[in-house]
């Protein structure tokens, strides 16, 4: 069917097939951040249940090392920070997508159904 649509129709096609993919990349990237921001969110809290005093470790890579308490906290609380602040990002960048498909959608639609309003004046 594209074969009998106008060029700037196909394109206008070519776009909205790269803002679907664009946003399919975003919500998978946002539910990835997501999951791991709750992953930090569980363990923060569960630190918060843990004596100051107990031994506790890292991963760094394939190893664990050996931390204290206030650093694992520290930076817990800074991977959450960070975790939300990359969702809120990708949260805007999927509205904006959402937004440029529906225009670009309504354009394409209008288009299509205009189908040659500027070719010229009506005959009498």
């Amino acid at each position: 069917m594209q074969g009998n649509l106008p060029p700037e129709a196909q394109e206008k096609i070519e776009e909205l097939q790269d803002l679907q993919e664009t946003a399919q990349q975003l919500a998978a990237q946002k539910q990835q951040a997501e999951s791991t921001l709750t992953e930090s969110q569980n363990a923060l809290d569960t630190l918060g249940d843990i004596d100051g005093e107990t031994t506790m470790y890292r991963e760094v890579g394939e190893l664990l090392v050996e931390t204290d308490y206030e650093q694992a906290q520290d930076d817990l609380e800074e991977k959450v920070d960070s975790l939300e602040v990359r969702v809120e990002q990708l949260d805007k960048q999927e509205e904006r997508v959402q937004t440029q498909f529906e225009d670009l959608q309504q354009e394409l639609q209008q288009m299509l159904q205009g189908g040659g309003g500027d070719m010229g004046p009506a005959p009498h």
